[in-house]
């Protein structure tokens, strides 16, 4: 039997799963805490152990995926807010990265500090369309390089003067990657080479920057950051399926949103947006979380009038209680209700954002009206009982209220083998056993048809 070993290393948990590479069966599956307080392989080990045992699987290969220690930190850097900046940020977001700081225009000395205080691992510099405006690229790139920059920077503007502002870069001992222009022409979006650049950075200076491991064999097993390769798995699931999805993963700290959607004549159309439409897209809401961020789903659910009379005050206390014992187990249905409550309006203000389209500053936001597979993610889903996830995922589909066009005929499942990490780190080598992987455990039968007058 030829299996492979897929492990998502994350802040809390390592998750590892054994498929059969040959119709992409799960065969086994295990978890345990992830050790970053000493090395994150004994974590890693043990729970690749405990998932292998009886499987006689010693030999075969692992694909690794890690989000441990923060993940990838990104800052973008772009020639105007609302163009390039902007564009920027969609790719850092779809290459799995944390965006925690966006500049636009020429750097000053204060901007220089802020980028510092941002702490990124990598620094997307993008501005000018190809053939286009080149001096704020120029200006910023040339100001990165005086500053004694030494955060890896992925250059990816103007190809009119890209080769000679990585030569700049180069010479003044920055870390520098050159991708193809992240916005070729206006209206136009390019992500693959920058995302995949910067998945190259992140793997090659950012993994073992971390100390998450003693010597070199954690950052080699490594292939990929964790939102990377789960909108990888969303997207070699979008292809099987032949149709726009959406999955809302809710963690700890953050409640992601993925969507793909089939590209329409609104990409070359009057109505298209000067940044360029991302199909397939990811945003992060960093202030939605079922621990460290409980407190932020309290207040934005209030401020969209998601609440019950009366219910505030004893859900931000318990939300106080998450944020300050990450660790936090419920005890009783009680405790565990108040968890699902909590999931639920994390997913449906996440969503709502994402479809609104202020997560991502596109003018119509997202148009989930065609999709037809919504997928739940995160522990609070795949560890509650069948019916209580699906609730969750209910007050998604029935929010007639959120100021978003809701699907119009979807299925709503949760991920509870979590094979989305799985089955994208397994794309690029075993494309059959991805896709099948992921339509074993979250497709089944037949999708719901579209209602086609809405």
């Amino acid at each position: 039997m030829s299996v492979a070993v897929c492990a998502d290393v994350g802040s809390t948990y390592t998750k590892v799963a054994v498929v059969d590479l040959a119709d992409g069966a799960l065969l086994a599956a295990a978890a345990a805490p992830t050790t970053v307080g000493t090395d994150v392989l004994h974590g890693l080990d043990a729970a690749v152990t405990a998932a292998t045992a009886g499987l006689g699987g010693g030999d075969a290969p692992w694909y690794v995926c890690s989000s441990a220690g923060g993940g990838l930190r990104l800052a973008v850097v772009g020639y105007e807010e609302l163009v390039t900046a902007q564009a920027g940020r969609r790719v850092g977001l779809s290459a799995g990265a944390n965006v925690v700081h966006v500049a636009a225009g020429r750097l000053g000395a204060a901007d220089v500090a802020a980028l510092r205080a941002a702490r990124p691992d990598v620094v997307l510099l993008v501005g000018g369309t190809d053939g286009g405006d080149a001096e704020v690229l120029t200006h910023n790139a040339t100001r990165l390089a005086r500053a004694r920059w030494r955060v890896p920077v992925v250059l990816a503007g103007n190809v009119d003067v890209r080769a000679e502002l990585a030569g700049v870069l180069a010479a003044a001992g920055v870390p520098v990657t050159v991708a193809d222009n992240v916005l070729p022409r206006i209206g136009v979006l390019a992500p693959a080479s920058a995302r995949a650049a910067i998945r190259e950075v992140f793997l090659r200076h950012v993994i073992g920057g971390k100390r998450l491991s003693r010597g070199g064999r954690f950052a080699k097993l490594v292939r990929a950051a964790t939102p990377d390769a789960v909108l990888t798995g969303v997207e070699v699931l979008a292809d099987r399926v032949g149709g726009d999805l959406v999955v809302v993963d809710v963690g700890g700290a953050t409640t992601d949103v993925y969507s793909v959607l089939t590209p329409d004549e609104r990409a070359g159309g009057p109505g298209r947006e000067v940044a360029g439409s991302l199909w397939r897209a990811r945003t992060v809401e960093g202030d939605l979380g079922m621990r460290w961020s409980a407190p932020g789903v309290v207040r934005a659910a209030a401020e969209e009038r998601l609440l019950a009379a009366g219910e505030q005050e004893d859900l931000a206390r318990a939300a106080a209680v998450r944020a300050a014992q990450p660790g936090f187990l419920p005890a009783g249905e009680a405790q565990r209700a108040v968890d699902r409550r909590i999931a639920e309006l994390a997913a449906t203000v996440a969503v709502r954002r994402h479809a609104r389209g202020g997560a991502t500053g596109e003018r119509g936001g997202r148009d989930l009206r065609d999709v037809r597979l919504v997928v739940g993610s995160g522990g609070v889903l795949r560890h509650a009982p069948a019916g209580q996830a699906q609730r969750v995922l209910t007050a998604v589909l029935s929010d007639h209220a959120g100021g978003w066009a809701l699907p119009r005929a979807a299925r709503a499942v949760v991920d509870v083998e979590y094979v989305l990490a799985a089955g994208g780190l397994l794309a690029a080598e075993h494309p059959g056993a991805a896709a099948d992987l992921l339509t074993r455990h979250l497709v089944g039968g037949a999708l719901p048809e579209a209602d086609p007058i809405g």
